[in-house]
């Protein structure tokens, strides 16, 4: 699968990670692509952020059992959650969904239809073999268990979209 091509070929590749509530999913997708982004040497490159598609936690912190376990295996946990507005879509180069839902909703609020196909994708579908629509369920109304089986989700999906970034970028960023 193929990155959209970025909008200013001179600023940073800008991808944009969004979940129901941006307290579990997505955060902890952002934080982990992240890490990955930074040790393929294209922070400077690339650029990671997260929202959410409801507002029910604006200005929540990271839902603490996502934080307890990027923790664990080594990730930031600093997370303040936000709302995914439509102007946002202007300034990113590939939005990255969690989920089905999350997914039909970018598309709906998205300024016209054929951005919306180019830019809007499920973040899973970086997995190889990982089927026609992979989604990252919502661990929020279940156990610690969950959270770990989100965190190995997308640390194969940021693996699998940095791996792409570095064919499209080079190993440091290089254009």
């Amino acid at each position: 699968m193929s990155l959209p091509e970025p909008r200013d070929p001179a600023g940073p590749y800008r991808i944009s990670l969004v979940c129901l509530g941006n307290i579990c999913r997505s955060p902890m997708a952002e934080k982990v692509l992240t890490a990955e982004i930074e040790r393929a040497g294209l922070a400077d490159a690339v650029k990671v952020d997260s929202s959410g598609t409801g507002d029910w936690h604006i200005g929540s912190e990271m839902d603490r059992r996502a934080a307890a376990t990027l923790r664990v295996h080594g990730y930031p946990t600093h997370h303040v959650a936000r709302r995914f507005a439509p102007e946002w879509f202007a300034g990113r180069d590939l939005i990255l969904a969690m989920d089905l839902d999350n997914l039909g909703e970018l598309r709906r609020i998205a300024p016209e239809e054929s951005e919306a196909n180019d830019r809007i994708r499920l973040f899973r579908s970086f997995v190889p073999d990982s089927g026609p629509n992979p989604e990252v369920p919502d661990p929020y109304y279940g156990g610690d268990d969950g959270f770990v089986a989100v965190l190995s989700m997308v640390e194969a999906a940021a693996k699998g979209l940095t791996g792409e970034l570095v064919t499209r970028f080079g190993a440091h960023g290089e254009r």
